[in-house]
């Protein structure tokens, strides 16, 4: 398990809104609410997150969810050292008593008695028990939890249980409309319109394919790397086939498929 220090972002991540999902964030930390973020992986969530704690102005903690995930990576555990036994804070511990934003990135690849530890933070109560230590933590009134995930794939195998998701506020995210990605795409991936004009009318086009068995569609994300590759001089149809197809799928008919798009696209 790994976590990113809890340090305010110093320079502002750029994000695109893409409808109320800044006002409803900002309300949501105000009166300590916890949040859901559901969409398609690569579509801007993490960036979100990056995005609203240099707004609000709050320490980031974030988590990256797994299976072996387990309630005392979050909350802590005695470590032995050169003197002797100690606690060593987990960094949801840490978030609480910071009063940091703490965002747990694709929650529902953690294991369910894990992911029962956050139900006393996001109720009216805002504790976190630490029974290993015999103490009950009241977060910080700025501590606010965030989770996020990807229905479309993960629900097949996996979802948060009902009593769990009935403790959030959920914002929905989608990729953005095509002129909104195409400008994040000249921001992110410092390429010109014509060439991220052109990327994103391929990612539309392969995101198409999801009905004939394409597991995971193109993000925005792949699309800043492709854009990057390209940038720095690398052909438009080798960055394709290297940032874009090869990470989406190992079958030869879908391969082949998208790098007929890849040249229609780039003639």
């Amino acid at each position: 398990m790994s976590a990113m220090a809890s340090v305010a972002p110093p320079v502002e991540p750029y994000y695109q809104p893409c409808g109320d999902e800044v006002a409803i964030f900002e309300q949501c930390h105000a009166r300590q609410l916890a949040i859901m973020l559901k969409g398609p992986t690569g579509c801007g969530k993490t960036r979100f997150v990056e995005h609203m704690a240099w707004r609000l102005k709050r320490p980031l903690i974030t988590i990256s969810c797994h299976d072996d995930l387990s309630a005392s990576d979050l909350v802590g555990r005695f470590l032995i050292g050169h003197q002797g036994t100690h606690w060593a804070e987990g960094p949801l511990t840490r978030a609480v008593r910071e009063g940091a934003i703490c965002y747990l990135d694709e929650v529902v690849e953690a294991r369910q008695d894990t992911v029962v530890v956050l139900h006393p933070l996001t109720d009216h109560r805002r504790i976190l028990p630490l029974d290993k230590i015999g103490e009950i933590l009241e977060a910080s009134p700025h501590f606010q939890l965030v989770v996020s995930y990807n229905p479309g794939y993960q629900r097949i195998l996996k979802d948060l249980k009902p009593s769990t998701r009935q403790r959030f506020v959920a914002l929905d995210f989608d990729f953005p409309p095509a002129e909104r990605e195409i400008a994040i795409v000249i921001h992110e991936g410092a390429t010109d319109y014509a060439t991220a004009h052109a990327l994103v009318t391929l990612a539309h086009r392969l995101r198409a394919l999801q009905d004939r068995g394409l597991a995971e569609v193109p993000s925005t994300r792949l699309l800043i790397a492709t854009a990057r590759l390209i940038t720095s001089g690398i052909a438009a149809q080798a960055a394709c086939r290297a940032a874009l197809i090869s990470p989406l799928s190992d079958d030869a008919v879908l391969v082949a498929a998208m790098r007929d798009l890849v040249d229609l696209t780039f003639i």
